[in-house]
């Protein structure tokens, strides 16, 4: 799988397999190898791997696109899949979604729209008023030393 996951995440970032080599600090024919399968980079190169795509470790190594119809992520960044919206405009919050960003029955979540990008976000309450406490904070430093 990670020779294919690197060929693809190589061509969808538009580089040589000589542009990977020269970024990694490695030889071009050992890019050629991960990508053909004869080998398999080492863990430190794995990490230079990941970080360069934007990709997790697991991903890199592990993805399958056969049994994954999104396809490779940006770390940190997911898609969960299609949710259809109930008669009274209800969703139901995919279980890996709830998982990751520990969402539970009963806690609160703040809706956002821009209505320019036709979007929607949801965010939980605690983080949301945690980062408004941060602004407001540098607010007030910033107006104190004027």
């Amino acid at each position: 799988m990670i020779s294919m996951n690197l060929k693809k995440l190589r061509k969808s970032h538009r580089y040589t397999q000589e542009q990977i080599a020269d970024k990694i600090g490695v030889s071009r024919q050992a890019v050629a190898k991960w990508e053909n399968g004869e080998t398999i980079p080492d863990i430190n190169n794995c990490i230079a791997l990941s970080e360069l795509y934007g990709v997790t470790l697991d991903d890199l190594v592990n993805y399958n696109e056969e049994s994954d119809s999104v396809g490779l992520q940006p770390k940190g960044k997911h898609i969960f899949g299609l949710v259809k919206v109930g008669e009274r405009g209800q969703i139901v919050i995919p279980k890996k979604a709830r998982d990751i960003f520990k969402i539970s029955a009963g806690d609160s979540l703040i809706v956002l729209g821009d209505e320019a990008q036709g979007g929607l976000a949801v965010i939980k309450n605690d983080v949301f008023l945690n980062f408004a406490q941060e602004i407001i904070k540098v607010q007030g430093m910033n107006e104190d030393s004027e």
